[in-house]
């Protein structure tokens, strides 16, 4: 099988600095030969004797149109790669190629993805829809130059909520990772009890999923829906929000299960504002086959609440 890598972003994010220092230095990348498709030009490109030394074919696309089957099974006969890396074109839709036939010697190895953190806010806010294509799709997404004006948190969240399984690394302009802490949090997570405001409540859903052993002993509250799920424990109900991501077709309701003594007065799709207690339980996870810790919340209190002036949160 050969492995095949992915690297995706807008032009000049840096996808050739990612896979010159980054992804051709890893260990389990062969010291043979290499088939990388190009699907755009940017300002940096390899030097010729980088190419050779490594033992690197560059093969340009111009079209999505272009990377077929018959291109593919062509490129693999004629150049016997021990890996193939495609460099994706932004502005390609990466959903749609992952969808078409491959060789059946190819194996998908990685989807990685890089983004110019200072035009990070430019992008989710002219060209979300295909921003986040891409990063839905991705093990890993390197988010560069990030300076004191990037919105980290927001960035962060609106992936995880789509994609919790990813890897997102943040660096700074000097190429130093930056590490997502309890600081970035939009509330103070050190204090035993704390309210969560309208808009954070994406930001609370997303770290918790990942981190939910920060939590654990806090009294937290927030507003919410009521929901039910089919099959759930009768002392067990879903307090939750609808939150937005990348567009109106993705809206969807994300919550925690929560139990309590009574839930017989817990109508739902009414609004309610809840205090929880964050306790967890160990789940295997369906991908991993591991045990891990998930969010399991405890009723303290709520009250019936008006419906907020947006009903989705939009991260």
């Amino acid at each position: 099988m050969i492995p095949v890598y992915i690297v995706a972003g807008l032009l000049d994010s840096g996808k050739t600095s990612f896979i010159q220092n980054t992804l051709m230095e890893q260990e389990w990348i062969r010291q043979d030969n290499t088939l990388m498709i190009l699907c755009e030009e940017g300002e940096i490109s390899l030097p010729p004797a980088y190419l050779k030394d490594r033992k690197i074919s560059l093969v340009p696309v111009e079209a999505l149109e272009a990377l077929t089957l018959p291109f593919m099974e062509e490129m693999t006969a004629r150049l016997h790669p021990a890996q193939i890396i495609i460099e994706f074109n932004g502005m390609w839709d990466l959903k749609t190629f992952l969808q078409q036939d491959f060789p059946g010697s190819w194996g998908l190895a990685g989807i990685y993805s890089v983004a110019n953190g200072s035009e990070l806010d430019l992008v989710m806010n002219n060209m979300r829809n295909l921003f986040m294509n891409q990063h839905t799709e991705s093990d890993l997404i390197v988010v560069n130059r990030c300076d004191q004006n990037t919105e980290r948190g927001r960035f962060r969240k609106a992936i995880k909520l789509q994609n919790n399984a990813a890897q997102i690394i943040f660096e700074s302009v000097g190429g130093e990772i930056i590490e997502f802490g309890e600081e970035d949090l939009p509330y103070d997570i050190s204090s035993g009890s704390f309210t969560v405001d309208d808009l954070d409540y994406g930001t609370f859903f997303a770290d918790a999923s990942e981190n939910p052993e920060r939590y654990e002993g806090k009294e937290i509250s927030f507003l919410c829906q009521a929901r039910r799920s089919l099959g759930m424990p009768k002392d067990q109900f879903i307090p939750g929000r609808k939150l937005m991501a990348c567009c109106a077709a993705d809206v969807q309701f994300y919550g925690f299960p929560c139990r309590s003594n009574d839930i017989s007065r817990i109508k739902g799709g009414d609004w309610y504002r809840i205090r929880v207690l964050f306790k967890t339980e160990k789940k295997k996870n369906p991908r991993t086959g591991l045990f891990e810790k998930v969010p399991l919340l405890q009723l303290l209190s709520m009250e019936e609440a008006a419906e907020p002036e947006n009903e989705v949160v939009v991260l």
